[in-house]
């Protein structure tokens, strides 16, 4: 009878431990709701005791989360369409606050930083989000994280991963920047002709205060045309020469157009 009676007790006794034992896992913190209210002492990592019927356990997680935002369609504020989404990594650093005064704060923190995109969308231009998009980021992870102090949630990073453009502005740009680097080229190509012709005109003033280095230039040119065995040879001629075989012709014409003196008729009474 007595023997029956302390297995009885004994297993009312482990009937009360495994109801009232709970495990709190390293990266979780326990809360104690008694009676609805929150204790203030917080239940760390290991095994933790609660009162059977009495209290009850809500653990929260400290980890960082990783919350993807969906992609958000928006207007610039140089009125392009666009569809942008990023990831916000957050975590837990109050829990009390972060059960007590927010009824769910992974979808609030969902919701928070949904509005908070679109609001980031309409504030900048195209050229920002494609290429400043760290200052945006500071900007957005601004945004997000006024409200999440309160919730006790602490922001830790936040990221724009895409942004989709239409197809109409994607031939648009590509248009833009192939008329960029052609126009790039032309004037790559104009400053190495001005070179060029700064170079010409040094050489050609130099070979004007010595007439021999204009003839070792010609020959020159000659050895150089000739040495592509071709099977025509070109041969320059001076400009000087072709000028004063202008001139001498001018003369000749001159000369023969001119009349000849008539001989007098007239005689001398006598």
């Amino acid at each position: 009878m007595i023997l029956g009676i302390v297995i009885g007790v004994l297993a009312l006794a482990a009937l009360g431990l495994a109801t009232s034992a709970r495990v709190v896992k390293q990266y979780e913190q326990g809360l104690v709701f008694r009676f609805g209210r929150v204790l203030p002492a917080l239940r760390g990592p290991g095994l933790t005791m609660v009162v059977p019927g009495v209290d009850r356990l809500k653990k929260v997680n400290l980890q960082i989360v990783t919350l993807p935002i969906p992609a958000q369609d928006g207007i610039t504020r140089d009125n392009v369409t666009v569809r942008v989404d990023a990831v916000v990594y957050f975590k837990v650093t109050d829990p009390v606050r972060a059960v007590v005064t927010v009824e769910d704060y992974r979808f609030a923190m969902l919701q928070v930083a949904q509005t908070s995109l679109r609001s980031i969308i309409g504030k900048s231009e195209l050229d920002d989000l494609l290429s400043n998009r760290e200052r945006l980021n500071q900007g957005l992870e601004l945004m997000i994280d006024n409200p999440a102090v309160s919730w006790g949630i602490e922001i830790d990073r936040v990221e724009i991963k895409d942004v989709a453009l239409p197809e109409s502005m994607k031939r648009s740009m590509s248009r833009q920047a192939e008329a960029e680097r052609e126009r790039r080229a032309r004037v790559i190509t104009a400053d190495g002709e001005l070179q060029a012709s700064r170079k010409l005109s040094e050489a050609a003033a130099q070979m004007a205060a010595t007439p021999a280095a204009l003839q070792l230039r010609l020959l020159q040119t000659i050895v150089e045309v000739a040495a592509e065995k071709n099977s025509t040879l070109v041969l320059p001629f001076p400009v000087e020469l072709l000028r004063f075989l202008e001139r001498a012709s001018e003369q000749m014409s001159t000369q023969v157009k001119a009349p000849e003196p008539r001989e007098s008729t007239e005689r001398l009474p006598g």
